[in-house]
């Protein structure tokens, strides 16, 4: 899950731009030999969606094939060469010259092949990619699901089991790059502190022979660096920084990491990480950041724009990061699927905290023991891979295993009250996400994005509660007051059962920009500010709520339905080009530093 780098040992080639195109909507593209090229291609752009690069392709979700032609450069002859795919949305086959090279479910994560028996050398090689997005109720997130998700007044086409488009295609850099036939596989970074030591935790992989290696870290106070031992490809070492200067959100202080294999004094492998010296803990109602409380302010987002869909935009990422900075924002859940790892670096070096978060949205209970457990079973391999990919981001602060599963009977009726629910289906479930993760990451806090009236055993499994709430809109919509009373009665009764640290994952109301009232109603601006302003003040009168997550940051493109004016969802508090609602300015006021430089960080909550 290293992210490729080109430097004196290792080389990458970005297959990114335009590949040839074809829909195979008969499932036929195999049989007919499409695997050594395809037949009536068009250009299509890559990394991105194809929903809307073309009028025949918004809603299409079936198969379609991608291929390309490269060379691979000369000096790569006596490496090992791999294929990487950022992402393919949903499910994916490779093959290379007419070969089959393998295959990955699930997407927004990477997988990568070793390819060094597949090309070729001093002429051109094929690679064909075929994509697939199918709703199924057996994949992770589920769709088509009957009687189930989006569902009655919430009828949606395409029919997803979750509120956002599901844009399919090559949504990341395709690259290919060649490492050492010895080389550095993995590395894990795990920090601590000693009073003012800073402790860094370094496990090193290695494929090929047993060499040995050099950990280095450099930054304030010289380098400190070790040897590595390996041991059946495995060595550890740890490094200590007297004085250590902390990753924090006001100081995203970054030391460099570099690794290397070495044959005598020969370098034949180096990889460079940034390290962020940093704790995450949760203690009573606070979570710690550095032994510090911290509260979350922030959003939850997507990742969407026109035209690309969910393809990777770089210059997208550096004006949402501005924007997350410009309103006072410190924090964001990748809702409802691992976001780029461009992403990751972006919030690493701007000191700002991720929830990260894998597809598992819009799980439910109900159709048998073999179809939860394929589930199951996806969501373990999903938290697998993600931790795997973003275990060294010092942005990254907790994992998020679901948001919003579902168990029977769990809406709430108009009223606000909630028909009986089988609290008890589920926990095995997530029990054991949870402990998978905690295995595997011992380090950061997990939670899962509850859903209204969803149940109260599924939050005690988790080390932070995060809860979704609309009381205001979906429930209670245009009684605010009323909503206020329900919101802070539901917090108070939550923090005395389960005594545990609260996040306000979701809240808001669609707004139209430009639609205004007086006094407020719903879909105005001004109602949107009041609704958001009760929340804000509901937090900041009960000290065990750390944090709240405004859904959303900016409008989204969802599937069509009677809902959704214009298949949008408009609770963002920017449009979907980024242009800012009264609400943005409302939470620039109450969140920036800046802004009121004389309040405290609990004042601003």
């Amino acid at each position: 899950m290293l992210y490729p780098q080109q430097n004196d040992r290792r080389n990458l080639l970005d297959l990114s731009g335009f590949w040839d195109f074809q829909l195979d909507p008969d499932d036929a593209g195999e049989r007919a030999g499409w695997v050594n090229g395809l037949t009536k291609p068009r250009q299509v752009a890559v990394p991105a969606s194809w929903n809307e690069q073309f009028q025949d392709t918004r809603d299409y979700l079936d198969a379609a094939w991608y291929a390309r032609r490269f060379y691979v450069p000369e000096n790569w002859r006596r490496q090992r060469v791999f294929l990487r795919i950022g992402s393919a949305n949903y499910a994916a086959q490779v093959w290379i010259n007419g070969r089959y090279v393998g295959d990955h479910e699930g997407g927004h994560l990477p997988f990568a092949f070793d390819v060094s028996d597949h090309v070729v050398w001093n002429e051109e090689n094929l690679v064909v990619i075929r994509v697939e997005g199918r709703l199924t109720p057996t994949r992770v997130p589920p769709g088509n699901v009957s009687g189930r998700g989006i569902g009655g007044l919430m009828s949606n086409y395409p029919r997803t089991s979750f509120d956002f488009f599901p844009y399919t295609g090559l949504h990341r850099p395709v690259i290919l790059y060649s490492v050492p036939q010895a080389y550095i596989r993995d590395v894990t970074v795990m920090t601590d502190l000693e009073g003012h030591t800073g402790v860094v935790k370094i496990a090193v992989e290695q494929a090929g022979d047993n060499l040995r290696g050099r950990a280095v870290l450099q930054g304030e106070g010289g380098p400190q660096s070790a040897d590595l031992v390996f041991a059946n490809g495995q060595a550890t070492t740890t490094l200590t920084v007297p004085n250590a200067r902390l990753w924090s959100i006001d100081d995203p202080y970054l030391y460099r990491l570099t690794v290397t294999l070495n044959d005598g004094d020969a370098v034949l492998d180096r990889y460079v990480l940034d390290v962020g010296i940093r704790t995450v803990a949760v203690d009573g109602s606070r979570i710690l950041l550095n032994g510090k409380p911290i509260f979350l302010t922030g959003f939850g987002r997507h990742e969407d724009f026109p035209i690309h869909g969910r393809g990777l935009n770089m210059p997208l990422i550096v004006k949402d990061y501005s924007l997350l900075k410009w309103i006072g924002a410190n924090s964001y859940r990748t809702s409802h699927y691992p976001y780029s790892e461009e992403q990751m670096w972006m919030a690493d070096h701007l000191g700002i905290l991720v929830i990260d978060e894998i597809p598992a949205v819009g799980l439910f209970f109900e159709d048998g023991k073999e179809n939860i457990q394929t589930r199951l079973a996806l969501c373990r391999q999903q938290i697998g891979e993600l931790i795997a990919r973003d275990k060294n981001h010092p942005g990254v602060i907790m994992w998020s295993v679901a948001n919003e599963p579902m168990p029977p009977n769990a809406l709430r009726q108009p009223d606000g009250s909630a028909p009986p629910a089988d609290r008890t289906v589920g926990i095995d479930f997530f029990r054991s996400l949870i402990e998978l993760t905690h295995h595997l990451d011992p380090t950061r806090p997990v939670t899962m994005a509850s859903l209204m009236n969803g149940p109260i055993e599924w939050m005690a499994l988790c080390d932070v509660v995060c809860i979704n709430r609309y009381w205001g809109w979906y429930v209670h919509g245009g009684q605010l007051d009323q909503a206020a009373q329900m919101l802070g009665q539901e917090l108070d009764s939550l923090y005395d059962t389960l005594r545990k640290p609260i996040i306000i994952s979701e809240f808001g109301a669609d707004t139209l920009a430009g639609h205004h009232s007086d006094p407020p109603e719903m879909w105005s601006e001004e109602y949107q500010v009041e609704m958001l302003r009760r929340y804000l003040d509901a937090a900041a009168t009960r000290p065990f709520v750390a944090g709240l997550h405004v859904w959303n940051f900016a409008d989204f493109k969802t599937a069509q339905g009677i809902i959704r004016t214009g298949g949008l969802n408009m609770k963002g508090v920017f449009t979907r080009d980024r242009r800012p609602k009264m609400a943005a300015h409302f939470l620039r006021q109450r969140w920036n530093k800046a802004a009121r430089p004389d309040t405290t960080e609990q004042d601003q909550a």
